[in-house]
Protein backbone atom coordinates (compact mmCIF):
# COMPACT_ATOMS: atom_id res chain seq x y z
CA UNK A 1 0.00 0.00 0.00
CA UNK A 2 1.36 3.62 -0.62
CA UNK A 3 4.89 3.09 -1.99
CA UNK A 4 4.05 -0.46 -2.96
CA UNK A 5 0.88 0.18 -5.09
CA UNK A 6 -2.51 1.94 -5.02
CA UNK A 7 -4.19 2.59 -1.18
CA UNK A 8 -6.98 0.04 -1.75
CA UNK A 9 -10.95 0.95 -1.48
CA UNK A 10 -11.21 -0.11 1.65
CA UNK A 11 -8.72 0.54 4.72
CA UNK A 12 -9.65 0.32 8.38
CA UNK A 13 -9.12 3.75 10.31
CA UNK A 14 -5.57 2.43 11.70
CA UNK A 15 -4.36 2.69 8.12
CA UNK A 16 -5.75 6.04 7.41
CA UNK A 17 -4.29 7.59 10.80
CA UNK A 18 -0.88 6.05 9.05
CA UNK A 19 -1.12 7.65 5.93
CA UNK A 20 -2.27 10.82 7.09
CA UNK A 21 0.86 11.00 9.62
CA UNK A 22 2.81 10.58 6.16
CA UNK A 23 1.06 13.22 4.78
CA UNK A 24 1.41 15.63 7.59
CA UNK A 25 5.25 14.74 7.82
CA UNK A 26 5.66 15.83 4.28
CA UNK A 27 3.90 18.92 3.97
CA UNK A 28 5.10 20.05 6.91
CA UNK A 29 8.53 19.02 5.15
CA UNK A 30 7.89 21.67 2.58
CA UNK A 31 5.96 19.16 -0.07
CA UNK A 32 2.74 19.68 -1.37
CA UNK A 33 -0.73 17.92 -0.60
CA UNK A 34 -0.92 16.79 -3.97
CA UNK A 35 2.67 15.41 -4.54
CA UNK A 36 2.54 13.97 -1.32
CA UNK A 37 -0.67 11.95 -2.37
CA UNK A 38 0.80 11.26 -5.93
CA UNK A 39 4.16 9.62 -4.12
CA UNK A 40 1.68 7.44 -1.90
CA UNK A 41 -0.68 6.42 -4.59
CA UNK A 42 -3.71 8.15 -2.63
CA UNK A 43 -6.51 10.22 -4.39
CA UNK A 44 -6.35 14.02 -3.48
CA UNK A 45 -9.78 14.31 -3.16
CA UNK A 46 -9.94 11.23 -0.68
CA UNK A 47 -6.95 12.55 1.74
CA UNK A 48 -8.70 15.79 1.62
CA UNK A 49 -12.00 13.66 2.65
CA UNK A 50 -10.46 12.07 5.44
CA UNK A 51 -8.50 15.24 7.08
CA UNK A 52 -11.81 16.37 7.64
CA UNK A 53 -13.13 13.03 8.82
CA UNK A 54 -10.31 12.92 11.12
CA UNK A 55 -10.67 16.53 12.79
CA UNK A 56 -14.31 14.91 13.44
CA UNK A 57 -12.78 12.14 15.06
CA UNK A 58 -14.70 9.49 12.27
CA UNK A 59 -12.47 8.11 10.52
CA UNK A 60 -14.15 4.35 11.26
CA UNK A 61 -16.18 3.35 8.11
CA UNK A 62 -20.13 3.41 8.85
CA UNK A 63 -21.79 -0.39 9.05
CA UNK A 64 -22.91 -0.84 4.89
CA UNK A 65 -26.74 -0.66 4.15
CA UNK A 66 -27.16 2.26 6.58
CA UNK A 67 -31.33 2.77 7.43
CA UNK A 68 -33.21 2.67 3.99
CA UNK A 69 -36.09 4.70 3.70
CA UNK A 70 -38.40 1.78 3.18
CA UNK A 71 -37.06 -0.94 5.54
CA UNK A 72 -38.89 -3.05 7.53
CA UNK A 73 -40.57 -1.78 11.38
CA UNK A 74 -39.58 -3.99 14.20
CA UNK A 75 -43.64 -4.40 14.42
CA UNK A 76 -43.92 -5.01 10.89
CA UNK A 77 -40.94 -7.85 11.26
CA UNK A 78 -43.04 -8.93 14.59
CA UNK A 79 -46.23 -9.69 12.87
CA UNK A 80 -44.74 -11.56 10.39
CA UNK A 81 -43.56 -13.80 12.59
CA UNK A 82 -46.64 -14.09 14.43
CA UNK A 83 -48.75 -15.05 10.82
CA UNK A 84 -45.81 -17.90 10.26
CA UNK A 85 -46.85 -19.26 13.67
CA UNK A 86 -50.54 -18.62 13.39
CA UNK A 87 -50.80 -20.08 9.63
CA UNK A 88 -47.16 -21.50 8.28
CA UNK A 89 -48.63 -24.86 8.46
CA UNK A 90 -51.83 -23.97 5.95
CA UNK A 91 -49.89 -21.69 3.78
CA UNK A 92 -46.13 -23.16 3.69
CA UNK A 93 -44.98 -20.62 1.53
CA UNK A 94 -43.61 -17.36 2.11
CA UNK A 95 -45.79 -15.86 -0.83
CA UNK A 96 -48.73 -16.99 0.36
CA UNK A 97 -48.29 -15.61 3.74
CA UNK A 98 -47.25 -12.61 2.71
CA UNK A 99 -50.65 -12.67 0.65
CA UNK A 100 -52.29 -13.92 4.17
CA UNK A 101 -50.90 -10.61 5.83
CA UNK A 102 -52.69 -8.06 3.41
CA UNK A 103 -55.94 -10.18 3.32
CA UNK A 104 -56.05 -9.76 7.48
CA UNK A 105 -55.24 -6.26 7.22
CA UNK A 106 -52.44 -6.84 9.53
CA UNK A 107 -49.43 -6.32 7.19
CA UNK A 108 -48.40 -4.93 3.67
CA UNK A 109 -44.88 -6.82 2.73
CA UNK A 110 -43.69 -8.31 -0.09
CA UNK A 111 -42.57 -11.94 -0.45
CA UNK A 112 -39.03 -11.38 -0.25
CA UNK A 113 -39.27 -9.43 3.39
CA UNK A 114 -41.12 -12.21 4.48
CA UNK A 115 -38.70 -14.87 3.13
CA UNK A 116 -36.28 -12.18 4.59
CA UNK A 117 -37.01 -12.27 8.38
CA UNK A 118 -38.04 -15.81 8.45
CA UNK A 119 -34.72 -16.96 7.31
CA UNK A 120 -33.08 -14.65 9.81
CA UNK A 121 -35.73 -15.62 12.93
CA UNK A 122 -34.10 -19.34 11.86
CA UNK A 123 -37.81 -20.12 10.81
CA UNK A 124 -38.69 -22.69 8.15
CA UNK A 125 -41.86 -23.91 6.47
CA UNK A 126 -42.23 -27.48 6.50
CA UNK A 127 -43.06 -29.86 3.12
CA UNK A 128 -46.29 -31.29 2.67
CA UNK A 129 -46.55 -34.87 3.60
CA UNK A 130 -46.00 -37.16 0.78
CA UNK A 131 -48.93 -39.11 -0.25
CA UNK A 132 -49.66 -43.02 0.53
CA UNK A 133 -49.51 -45.31 -2.02
CA UNK A 134 -52.96 -45.85 -3.44
CA UNK A 135 -54.36 -49.20 -2.81
CA UNK A 136 -55.93 -51.70 -6.06
CA UNK A 137 -59.75 -51.60 -5.27
CA UNK A 138 -60.76 -55.29 -5.94
CA UNK A 139 -63.46 -56.07 -8.02
CA UNK A 140 -66.75 -56.96 -6.55
CA UNK A 141 -67.38 -60.31 -6.20
CA UNK A 142 -70.13 -60.94 -8.41
CA UNK A 143 -68.15 -60.30 -11.54
CA UNK A 144 -67.15 -63.11 -13.62
CA UNK A 145 -63.95 -63.47 -15.06
CA UNK A 146 -65.64 -63.97 -19.02
CA UNK A 147 -66.17 -62.20 -22.70
CA UNK A 148 -69.02 -59.53 -21.86
CA UNK A 149 -68.75 -59.31 -18.20
CA UNK A 150 -65.95 -56.65 -17.90
CA UNK A 151 -65.69 -53.61 -20.12
CA UNK A 152 -62.87 -50.94 -20.11
CA UNK A 153 -63.11 -47.65 -21.80
CA UNK A 154 -60.81 -44.73 -21.83
CA UNK A 155 -60.12 -42.17 -24.39
CA UNK A 156 -56.94 -41.67 -26.48
CA UNK A 157 -55.90 -38.00 -28.01
CA UNK A 158 -55.24 -36.85 -31.07
CA UNK A 159 -53.84 -33.40 -29.88
CA UNK A 160 -52.38 -31.98 -33.99
CA UNK A 161 -55.75 -33.03 -35.42
CA UNK A 162 -57.57 -31.26 -32.03
CA UNK A 163 -59.82 -35.16 -31.78
CA UNK A 164 -60.26 -37.48 -28.91
CA UNK A 165 -61.49 -41.08 -29.61
CA UNK A 166 -63.09 -43.52 -26.71
CA UNK A 167 -62.44 -46.97 -27.30
CA UNK A 168 -64.03 -49.40 -25.10
CA UNK A 169 -62.83 -52.72 -25.04
CA UNK A 170 -63.18 -56.44 -23.50
CA UNK A 171 -60.83 -57.10 -20.72
CA UNK A 172 -60.82 -60.33 -21.14
CA UNK A 173 -61.34 -61.56 -24.73
CA UNK A 174 -59.24 -57.69 -25.54
CA UNK A 175 -61.97 -57.30 -28.38
CA UNK A 176 -62.04 -53.71 -29.82
CA UNK A 177 -65.79 -53.67 -29.16
CA UNK A 178 -66.55 -50.22 -30.80
CA UNK A 179 -64.88 -46.44 -31.12
CA UNK A 180 -66.02 -42.64 -30.62
CA UNK A 181 -63.97 -40.14 -32.55
CA UNK A 182 -64.92 -36.43 -31.65
CA UNK A 183 -63.67 -33.05 -31.12
CA UNK A 184 -64.85 -32.97 -27.45
CA UNK A 185 -64.62 -34.88 -24.57
CA UNK A 186 -67.73 -35.35 -22.34
CA UNK A 187 -70.25 -37.72 -21.08
CA UNK A 188 -72.08 -37.24 -24.26
CA UNK A 189 -69.83 -39.50 -25.87
CA UNK A 190 -69.66 -41.86 -23.24
CA UNK A 191 -73.25 -42.76 -23.79
CA UNK A 192 -73.20 -42.60 -27.27
CA UNK A 193 -70.15 -45.53 -27.25
CA UNK A 194 -71.74 -47.70 -24.83
CA UNK A 195 -75.18 -47.46 -26.61
CA UNK A 196 -73.16 -48.36 -29.52
CA UNK A 197 -71.54 -51.37 -27.84
CA UNK A 198 -74.47 -52.82 -26.09
CA UNK A 199 -75.95 -52.97 -29.61
CA UNK A 200 -72.66 -54.79 -31.30
CA UNK A 201 -72.77 -57.08 -28.78
CA UNK A 202 -76.73 -57.77 -27.81
CA UNK A 203 -76.91 -56.58 -24.60
CA UNK A 204 -79.36 -53.99 -25.10
CA UNK A 205 -82.11 -56.73 -25.22
CA UNK A 206 -81.25 -57.80 -21.82
CA UNK A 207 -81.21 -54.57 -20.41
CA UNK A 208 -84.59 -53.36 -22.07
CA UNK A 209 -86.47 -56.64 -20.50
CA UNK A 210 -84.91 -55.71 -16.96
CA UNK A 211 -86.45 -51.72 -17.61
CA UNK A 212 -89.70 -53.53 -18.53
CA UNK A 213 -89.70 -55.77 -15.01
CA UNK A 214 -88.34 -58.74 -16.92
CA UNK A 215 -86.19 -61.31 -15.39
CA UNK A 216 -83.95 -63.83 -16.46
CA UNK A 217 -84.33 -67.14 -14.93
CA UNK A 218 -80.59 -68.04 -16.01
CA UNK A 219 -79.34 -64.86 -13.51
CA UNK A 220 -79.20 -66.41 -10.07
CA UNK A 221 -79.09 -62.90 -8.58
CA UNK A 222 -81.33 -60.54 -10.55
CA UNK A 223 -80.41 -57.04 -8.75
CA UNK A 224 -77.03 -57.58 -10.04
CA UNK A 225 -75.43 -55.29 -13.08
CA UNK A 226 -75.10 -56.41 -16.24
CA UNK A 227 -71.59 -55.69 -16.95
CA UNK A 228 -68.69 -53.84 -14.93
CA UNK A 229 -67.35 -50.45 -16.98
CA UNK A 230 -63.80 -50.22 -15.66
CA UNK A 231 -62.12 -46.55 -16.53
CA UNK A 232 -60.18 -44.39 -15.06
CA UNK A 233 -61.10 -41.20 -12.99
CA UNK A 234 -61.55 -38.61 -15.83
CA UNK A 235 -64.37 -35.74 -15.75
CA UNK A 236 -66.40 -37.41 -18.12
CA UNK A 237 -66.17 -41.07 -16.08
CA UNK A 238 -67.14 -39.67 -13.27
CA UNK A 239 -69.83 -36.67 -14.24
CA UNK A 240 -73.09 -37.41 -12.95
CA UNK A 241 -74.67 -37.75 -16.09
CA UNK A 242 -72.60 -40.45 -16.63
CA UNK A 243 -73.60 -42.30 -13.28
CA UNK A 244 -77.03 -41.88 -14.54
CA UNK A 245 -76.61 -43.33 -17.53
CA UNK A 246 -74.61 -46.38 -16.39
CA UNK A 247 -77.23 -46.82 -13.86
CA UNK A 248 -80.30 -46.93 -16.06
CA UNK A 249 -78.36 -49.81 -18.13
CA UNK A 250 -77.83 -51.58 -15.18
CA UNK A 251 -73.92 -51.05 -15.86
CA UNK A 252 -71.66 -50.60 -12.90
CA UNK A 253 -68.45 -48.89 -12.59
CA UNK A 254 -65.34 -49.16 -11.45
CA UNK A 255 -62.53 -46.67 -11.05
CA UNK A 256 -58.69 -47.40 -11.26
CA UNK A 257 -55.97 -45.91 -9.92
CA UNK A 258 -55.10 -41.82 -10.76
CA UNK A 259 -52.22 -41.91 -13.48
CA UNK A 260 -53.00 -45.54 -14.72
CA UNK A 261 -53.43 -46.46 -18.06
CA UNK A 262 -56.02 -49.06 -19.13
CA UNK A 263 -56.33 -50.57 -22.70
CA UNK A 264 -52.49 -50.86 -22.40
CA UNK A 265 -53.05 -53.89 -19.65
CA UNK A 266 -55.72 -53.11 -16.23
CA UNK A 267 -53.89 -52.87 -13.01
CA UNK A 268 -56.18 -51.70 -11.29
Amino acid sequence: MGLSGRVPHRVDAATKTVLLGLLDHAVDAGWTLRRACHELELGEVRAHRWIARRARGQLVDKTPGGSPTHGLLEEEAAEILALFDEWGETDRSHRKLAHRGSYLHRVWVSASSVRRVLFLADKHFRPLPKPGRSQRKPFPDWVDYKPNSIWIYDTTHFTRAGMAALIIQDLVSRKWITEVVSAEETSTQVEVGFTDALQIEGLLDAIERRADGLVDLGTDDQARPILLAVSDNGPQMTSGSTREFMALCAIAQHFGRPGTPLLTGYTG
